[in-house]
Order: C-alpha cells, then structure tokens, then sequence
C-alpha cells in the first residue's frame, strides 16, 4: 500500500503549537461493520486488509501555547490519553475519529471541547517513570466520572526505517483529525517530523475507556509502538461546503 509516514501538507499559520511526548499506542483490531456503526454519517471507517483499527493512547502533552504566545508552564503541561479510530472523509482523505480525549486540565478540556468540539473529559491523570517503564493512570471526573485507566509500559528498542510495516504507519501517521460543528463536517491539520517509533512491553493493562465511548472489551493483546514524542503545529478547523458533495471538505491549500 505504500503508506506515507510523513505530512502531506504543511500548516504555515498554526492556531496552536504543542509536543506530545512519551507516547505509547495501543492497537486493536475490530470488526470494520462494529466501528462503522460508531461514527458519524459523514464518515467512513479506515481499513487495512478488511479490518478496522481503535487505538489508546496516552502521553503527555507539554508546551501547548498560541502561536506567536510563549507557553506558561503552569497550563502548558499536562497528561492526555485519547481512544481513537481511523477513518476517510467523503474526499477519501485519511484521518482520525476521537472517540474520548481525556486530560488533566479543565481549561484544556473546555477550549477543546468549546474551539474544535471534540469530546475532551476532565480526569485525573498521572505519568510517571518507573526504573525502565512508564506508567499512566487516570480516573475520569467530568462531564461523566466512571471511566480510569491504569497501564505500565517498558520501551525498546528503536524501529529502523526499514523495520516499519505499511500496517504501523497506517496506525501512527495520521496528520488530519476530523470533528462536526453541529451537522457539518470539518477537519483540522497537525504538522509534525516523522513519528521516532520504538517498540514496547506491556507491564500492566487495565482500563474500561474502549467500553465508556460503546466498543467491545478487546478479546487480544494489542499491537504496542512507543514515541519520545514530536513538535506539532495545530491548524485552524477548515469546514464542509456545500457543492456536488454535500460534506466535501475545503482543501487547506497549504495552509
């Protein structure tokens, strides 16, 4: 299939810059008719080779601030742990349907949910070293309480470029995020280099997230990558017009 792991588009006037680091992903496998019954009309469910992917994952994500702004250390850090899946608009182009994204700050959690409407939770979260692991926790507050998490990982060794499958860039190198304004459909870009993945052992998994957002408790292990992490720059939310397409989506132009 020839998956890109880099951007194909640069965001040249970034509404916001931000890092994610120590990121682990968490991968399964699903039945594409169980995750397409999940989304929004305007939407299709991503496959590779018939299946249809949900990933967790947390990390931390660090320096957030407007661009042309210096980030405030005491908002601009906090640990975020999203369950995603993978997705296509009506133009085809690949992207990512947030099921959840859970974060440890309020203020984070209301601008996302207010500026992009995407369904950020407020939790209580933690990120902490381990000798040779990192273990994330997390207990959900608001809007709805219930949902926690409670996962250690050991990183490994460092992928080669030539180590890495069409099926793990599939999973990782998504640099569009699509969300709805009421009925209207609308995408956001992210710009960043290309993902440093390694692989990774999982120490300890518990978590209902996958079960909070209507999915089946997975019945496999999932598929594991680990990132130091990436700088991003976050593009503007670009909306659906309509034309021959109802929910086409505007082209960002390079934006």
């Amino acid at each position: 299939m020839g998956f890109c792991p880099d951007p194909q588009k640069q965001v040249r006037h970034p509404v916001m810059l931000q890092s994610w680091s120590d990121q682990t992903f968490l991968h399964w496998s699903y039945d594409a008719e169980t995750i397409s019954r999940l989304l929004p009309k305007e939407l299709e469910v991503d496959t590779f080779e018939g299946a249809a992917w949900v990933s967790l994952t947390p990390f931390v994500l660090a320096n957030l601030h407007p661009a042309h702004v210096p980030p405030m250390p005491w908002i601009s850090t906090s640990p975020e742990t999203n369950v995603r899946t993978y997705v296509r608009g009506k133009n085809g182009e690949r992207g990512i349907w947030f099921f959840s994204l859970d974060i440890a700050r309020m203020s984070a959690a209301l601008f996302g949910r207010g500026v992009y409407f995407l369904p950020y939770m407020w939790a209580g979260m933690l990120v902490e070293s381990e000798g040779q692991t990192i273990r994330y926790t997390g207990r959900r507050r608001w809007p709805k309480g219930g949902a926690e998490y409670d996962i250690t990982v050991e990183p490994g060794a460092p992928f080669t470029d030539e180590q890495l499958s069409d099926l793990d860039h599939f999973l990782t190198a998504r640099f569009v995020l699509y969300t709805l304004y009421g009925p209207v459909a609308a995408k956001v870009f992210a710009e960043h280099r290309r993902w440093p993945l390694a692989r990774a052992g999982i120490r300890n998994l518990e978590e209902n997230l996958l079960s909070s957002v209507g999915l089946p408790t997975p019945k496999t292990d999932p598929l594991v990558h680990f990132s130091t992490g990436v700088d991003v720059r976050i593009s503007r939310p670009y909306a659906a017009y309509r034309s021959s397409d109802r929910f086409a989506l505007r082209s960002a132009g390079g934006e």
